[in-house]
């Protein structure tokens, strides 16, 4: 009997302890993959980044007002549209570089089909007005704001850049055909000025 109720409480003991380190590995899955304050599991986003052939998510950004919402795919229905995302706003890269480029080339790129070009940035959309009239785009290229990083976070070209207060999109460009991507350009490191600029976008037009 001894020996039955010893087993018993070794039973018992084996069992909790399981319980227990389930608990602490599910804790530490959890804490690799959790959710981030941006709502976004990192690994899982890494693995589902959009890529040619995919839709493009239908998913609101802003234009000149947080009243006033643009959903992509329905800009790009039966259309060609260019979009090219920036780290930020202002930032340097794209103030003297990204922005410029586009603003230069876009009736070049409007001569080879594409029907409309937009910028697109984790800001709000006074900044992004404010930055485009800064820059003189006029009707060249859509200012349009990812307010909460929604849009980014769906193609899953997001990055986390302390530098700029957090969760970014990834520098890169596409092309969009009646709302299928059928180029894309995402700068290795996210922040690169080479693949996604104006001049190697038009080269493969």
């Amino acid at each position: 009997m001894d020996f039955g109720c010893t087993d018993l409480v070794l039973g018992s003991t084996a069992s909790t302890m399981a319980t227990v380190l389930s608990a602490q590995l599910t804790q530490v899955a959890s804490r690799f993959c959790a959710k981030s304050r941006f709502g976004v599991f990192t690994a899982l986003s890494r693995a589902m980044s959009i890529k040619v052939g995919d839709e493009i998510p239908s998913v609101d950004v802003y234009e000149e007002t947080p009243a006033n919402a643009v959903n992509l795919r329905d800009v790009s229905a039966g259309r060609k549209i260019l979009i090219f995302a920036v780290p930020g706003a202002f930032t340097p890269g794209c103030s003297k570089t990204h922005l410029p480029g586009y603003i230069k080339q876009a009736d070049e790129l409007k001569s080879k089909g594409i029907t409309e070009i937009v910028c697109v940035s984790v800001n709000d959309p006074f900044v992004m007005t404010a930055w485009g009239e800064n820059h003189k785009v006029s009707n060249k290229i859509r200012m349009l704001a990812d307010t909460n990083a929604e849009f980014t976070k769906s193609l899953g070209l997001e990055q986390d850049l302390a530098v700029l207060g957090g969760l970014r999109s990834k520098r890169y460009s596409m092309i969009v055909e009646d709302g299928k991507v059928t180029q894309l350009n995402v700068e290795p490191d996210g922040k690169g000025l080479t693949c996604s600029l104006a001049e190697n976008m038009l080269a493969k037009l």
